[in-house]
Parts: C-alpha cells; sequence; structure tokens
C-alpha cells in the first residue's frame, strides 16, 4: 500500500507550479526511489527537477546519481555524477555501490583509487563495499592497503566495516588476520559471529568454527539460519555427519541450504542410502523444494547405490521444475554418470548431447562414465576427441583419464602433462603415481612421489599403496613412518594401504604391531577393512586357527570378505574344519553366491570327504545355483 501510494504521489506532480515542491520534500521522494528501485517514478522525478530548476545544484545532483545508481542505472548515474564539478564522498559511494552490487570488483577498486586521488575521504559507508570487491578478486594486498586508510579515517571500530574486514581476510585465505579483527571489536552482532563461523569453514579450520559457535551462545547471541548452516557445512565436511543432523533437528523451520548440505554431506562420506532418504523425506513432507545442487548431489548417491529408478525419476523432476538447460549444466554430470553406472549406455548419450559440448566437466562427465564401465579405449577415444574439438582441458580432466591409461598412452598423458600447466597441480600427479603403479613401474611412481614439491594425503596413501601391490611391505611401512613425521596425519585409508602391503609381504609380527598402533599411537578406530586386513594377513600366512581366534574377539559382527578371505586360504592350505566354518558363515550371509558352495565342495573333495562334497553340491542344487562358466578373452 505504501508503495503504491509513493508511485500514485510521483505520477501526481504538480507540472503547472512546479515551485510547490520544497527540496526537502524532493529529497524525501528520490530517497523513497532508491529504497524501492523506482527507476520509472524517479525519471518522472528528476524531470520536475529540471522543471524546478535545480538540476545544477550539486545536492541534488548528488541525490540523482544516488537514484539512478541503486536502481541500476549506471549510464544515467554516471553522466550525472561527471556534471558535478567536486563530487563528494556521497556520489562516489553511489558508484562504488553499483559496481560492488553487481560483481564489477575491478571497476569498484579502481573508482575508489580515483577516489582518493581526487582528495576525497572516505568514511564507514565506503569501505565494506570495497572490502567486499577486494575479497571476491582474492586482492589481499589491496585489502590490506584499505585497511589502514580505515585506522587513518578513525573507522576501525565501525561494526559495519569491521564485518567486512573479517569477511574480506577469511576470503582472502588470511582467516588470522580475520580472526583479529573479530576479536579486537567494541560491538558484534550476528553477522560478525556468522562471517568469522564461515570464515574458518572456507579456510578449512573446521574445528575452530564449532568452537566459536560454543563461544557465541555463552555470549548470549542467538544463532540464525545462516549460523546452523555453516555449522552442519563444517561437521559435514569433517565427516561428522551424524552430528549434523543433530543440528539440523533444532532448526524449527529448515529451508533448501540446509537440507542439501545434509544430502550431500551424506553422499561424500559414502552414506548414500542415508542422502537419499533425506531426500525423500524432503521431497514427501515437501519441506523445502530442491534446488540444483541438491538435486545434482542426490544424483551422485542414486550412482553409487545403482538406484535407476530414484535417477529417472530426478531427472524427471528436475527438467520439468527448472530450466532444462539451467538442469544440464549443473547435474548433468552426475546424471550422465549415474545412467552409465546402471549400465544405461544410450541414455547418457541422450544426456551427453543434451549437455554444453564446449563446457570441459560434459566431457569429463563421459571419460569417467566409461572408466567406470573399465571401457578404457572409449575413455581415451574420448579424451582424444575432446583435443581435436579444442576444449580446454583441466586437472579432472587428466586425473580422470589415467586410470584408463595403459603404460603407453599413460606415458603420453605423462608427456602432455609436463608440457603443460599442470606442475604444481597434485590430484594429477597423484594420478600418474597410480598409474604407473598400476601398470608395474613402482621404480618410477616413487620417483615421481619423491619429486613432488608439495603432497597431499591422497598421494601418500597412493605411494603406501603402489608399494603393498607390489609386495613392498617394509617400504610401504617405511613411507608410513615418513607421514608420521610429516604434516599429513594418516588416515583410515593410510592404514588400509599399510595393512594390505604387510599382507602381500607376509609381515605377520609388523601388521599385528600396526594394528595395534593405529588405537594406541594414532586413537583410531578400527573399521571393517582393519579387520578384513588382518584376517587376510593371518590367513596367508598359514595362522588359520589364529585368524578365527581374531575374528572370535572382533567387536564388529565380522562381513562377507572376512568370510571370504578365510575360506579362500582354507583352499591353499586344505583347512577343511575353518573351511566349513567360513563358508557356513557365507551361506547366510550371500546364500545366492554359488561360488562359496564350489568352493566348499571341492575341499571336501580334495580330502576325500565324497559325502559331503555331494552334500554340498546337491545343497546348492536345491537353492537353484548354477555357477557361472569361467571364459577366456582371447
Amino acid at each position: 500500500m505504501k508503495v503504491f501510494l509513493f508511485k500514485r504521489a510521483i505520477s501526481s506532480l504538480p507540472t503547472s507550479n512546479p515551485n510547490l515542491l520544497s527540496s526537502f520534500q524532493l529529497n524525501h521522494l528520490l530517497q523513497l526511489c532508491s529504497n524501492s528501485k523506482a527507476l520509472h517514478q524517479g525519471k518522472q522525478l528528476h524531470q520536475h527537477i529540471i522543471l524546478c530548476g535545480l538540476d545544477h545544484h550539486p545536492f541534488m545532483l548528488t541525490k540523482l546519481v544516488q537514484m539512478y545508481a541503486d536502481c541500476g542505472d549506471l549510464g544515467s548515474a554516471q553522466a550525472l555524477f561527471d556534471k558535478l564539478s567536486q563530487p563528494n564522498v556521497f556520489a562516489w559511494t553511489a558508484i562504488l555501490g553499483f559496481y560492488s552490487r553487481n560483481g564489477l570488483s575491478d571497476e569498484c577498486v579502481r573508482t575508489y583509487s580515483e577516489m582518493k586521488l581526487k582528495g576525497v575521504l572516505p568514511d564507514k559507508y565506503v569501505f565494506p563495499k570495497v572490502f567486499r570487491a577486494c575479497g571476491q578478486l582474492l586482492w589481499l594486498e589491496v585489502g590490506i592497503q584499505v585497511h589502514k586508510d580505515v585506522v587513518i579515517c578513525g573507522c576501525e571500530f565501525d561494526l559495519q566495516v569491521c564485518n567486512s574486514l573479517i569477511d574480506m581476510y577469511s576470503k582472502s585465505g588470511d582467516v588470522g588476520s580475520g580472526r583479529r579483527v573479530f576479536d579486537e571489536m567494541v560491538e558484534r552482532d550476528v553477522l560478525s559471529w556468522n562471517s568469522m563461523i564461515s570464515g574458518y569453514v572456507c579456510n578449512g579450520f573446521l574445528e575452530f568454527s564449532v568452537e566459536l559457535l560454543a563461544s557465541m551462545r555463552i555470549r548470549g547471541f542467538e544463532p540464525d539460519m545462516v549460523t546452523w548452516n555453516t555449522v552442519m557445512d563444517a561437521y559435514c565436511r569433517m565427516g561428522l555427519c551424524d552430528e549434523a543432523w543433530e543440528i539440523f533437528e533444532q532448526i524449527k523451520e529448515p529451508n533448501i541450504i540446509s537440507l542439501t548440505t545434509l544430502v550431500s554431506g551424506y553422499s561424500r562420506i559414502g552414506n548414500h542410502e542415508k542422502s537419499l532418504g533425506i531426500f525423500r523425506e524432503m521431497m514427501s513432507r515437501r519441506v523445502a523444494f530442491p534446488d540444483l545442487d541438491s538435486l545434482s548431489s542426490v544424483l551422485v548417491s542414486c550412482r553409487h547405490l545403482g538406484a535407476l529408478v530414484c535417477g529417472q525419476e530426478i531427472h524427471g523432476y528436475g527438467i520439468r521444475s527448472v530450466d532444462s538447460s539451467s538442469f544440464y549444466k549443473s547435474a548433468g554430470a552426475a546424471l550422465l554418470t549415474m545412467y552409465v553406472k546402471c549400465k544405461r549406455i544410450q541414455d547418457a548419450l541422450n544426456v551427453f548431447e543434451l549437455m554444453d559440448r564446449f563446457d570441459v566437466v560434459t566431457w569429463n562427465a563421459m571419460i569417467l562414465g566409461f572408466v567406470d564401465l573399465e571401457m578404457g579405449h572409449l575413455a581415451l577415444e574420448c579424451f582424444s576427441k575432446m583435443q581435436r574439438s579444442g576444449i580446454m582441458n583441466n586437472q579432472i580432466t587428466i586425473s580422470t583419464v589415467l586410470p584408463a591409461c595403459d603404460l603407453k598412452s599413460g606415458k603420453q598423458v605423462h608427456a602432455y602433462i609436463t608440457k603443460n600447466s599442470f606442475s604444481s597441480v597434485i590430484p594429477v600427479w597423484n594420478a600418474l603415481i597410480h598409474m604407473y603403479s598400476k601398470c608395474g613401474c613402482i621404480g618410477t611412481a616413487y620417483s615421481i612421489f619423491s619429486n613432488m614439491i608439495s603432497r597431499d594425503l591422497v598421494s601418500w596413501n597412493t605411494m603406501i599403496g603402489g608399494f603393498g601391490m607390489h609386495g613392498l611391505g617394509q617400504f610401504a611401512l617405511q613411507l608410513l613412518r615418513d607421514m608420521s613425521h610429516s604434516d599429513v596425519c594418516p588416515n583410515s585409508v593410510t592404514f588400509t594401504s599399510a595393512l594390505s602391503a604387510c599382507s602381500h609381504s607376509g609381515l605377520v609380527d609388523e601388521g599385528m604391531e600396526l594394528f595395534h598402533t593405529m588405537t594406541r599411537d594414532f586413537g583410531f578406530t578400527p573399521g571393517m577393512e582393519h579387520f578384513s586386513c588382518v584376517v587376510d594377513l593371518l590367513a596367508r600366512a598359514d595362522r588359520l586357527e589364529d585368524a578365527v581366534g581374531f575374528i572370535e574377539k572382533m567387536p564388529l559382527k565380522p562381513s562377507k570378505h572376512i568370510w571370504s578371505a578365510l575360506l579362500a586360504a582354507c583352499r591353499a592350505q586344505q583347512n577343511v574344519s575353518v573351511a566349513k566354518l567360513a563358508a557356513e558363515q557365507l551361506f547366510q550371509l550371500e546364500p545366492e553366491h554359488a561360488g562359496n558352495y564350489v568352493t566348499l565342495s571341492n575341499i571336501y573333495a580334495r580330502a576325500g570327504r565324497w559325502d559331503d562334497a555331494v552334500a554340498v553340491r546337491k545343497l546348492m542344487e536345491d537353492r537353484g545355483l548354477v555357477k557361472p562358466s569361467g571364459y577366456s578373452w582371447i
């Protein structure tokens, strides 16, 4: 109603006696135009100002510059700005505000420098706009210089200036300086806390963000939706999605960001059932309508679960609810790889045709699809076609295609990496280490690892796994010791790789000591994969009774992989009693897997227990199981 009356007031401005409106009234109406982004009415008011003869008055010109800038008409704002002989800080602020709001960060910083050269002193309204531009450009050095201007102008304790400073430092990677600004603030609001918590999350200091939430509540500040979503994101990035779920349940009205954070978080840690379940609940309860990010995340879960029907439903929902081109641009890659995983090649190719063929993401998804299908030749062919099409590849392209390479093509890609700007890209070198290890060139793999300027967790894990793959357990253990002295901490995968290396090298005592070291020195709780490695280690060393004793003491219910490792060892060592125990467990865990029945039957037959062998074959027939025939590619 207020907006309607305001527009009526503008449209009924007097023309026969224009002097009826005072400068004060015109100023008030211009401000209303700025606040409501009413450009048409603002232009009418501008015409009235011209009739009043006030269009050359510096104060009125400044207000017009502000109105046009706020309404998004930069051309008119700039034209009026140029008429000012000495634009004051308010006129400069209007232009800076336009650049800042519209993402024109370069122009914003350039205009700020020009303003200073003109001798105009910035104020507390100017600084937040410039800091926002510096943060978007990641121009830390420029931001530091502007921070000095803040101190010179006496604005270092202004709430909005400090909030924008925290945001600029955090986005530029200097979260320490952001924290110093935060600690020195004489006044804080929820935005201050949110900016600092978000800064910690963006820079990977996830534990600090959670601690800051506790401090925020102790200081009497109530978290808002942004706070909860940011801390949920921190928990999900740490892999603590259940803790994020607990926060989610405290939110009275969760929004789409809350739900997307949970869906993507559970998907990222591999709990795809939970991810898909949250998405389904979101859809059934209509708590919030999924956006493109949540659709992409849940499609990743559909891919890993092989949930074709659910993926097709999301596909249909996506093209109905949002613009088709936007859907395929955002979720097309996840959709394509989902169809590939479900062996729907034609559907995948149809999605590929609908995606942007000039976008590297499109080609990366298609290459990944072929790699997943173990069609390395098609992945390499797709990579070559991409090169011929002039599509600039990225580190994801190279990292994706390398697992599909044999030694010859891998060396060609290696040469390509050396010639192009990938020398500092860690994931690319990690993929190279894996490729050479897989192709039998463990020396070359280690040479690449040794010459890397910096390494991440994946680098160490890949090299340890490579040594294990080649039966070089002592080298793997030495590398683990070297890793413990670096700034990279081992994780669950590290210990799995090292234990597997011990198993393949016959290092029983070393492997058992490593298993105990996990919990004693590193505080890790062993998972099923670690127990499985230990059982495999003992079984390969002919210590089947020890393996059975170890299984009986496990705090977890043994998985089929553990019993399978034991059964395989029994076949090699012809241990009938342990084989029977392992097979009986497997008959319960995977009753339709014919190979287990055949293995036990063969063990009985080799031991001369023909009646038992026939009984197992009879049980197999009663359950309608047939072992697939073996065949050779040759």
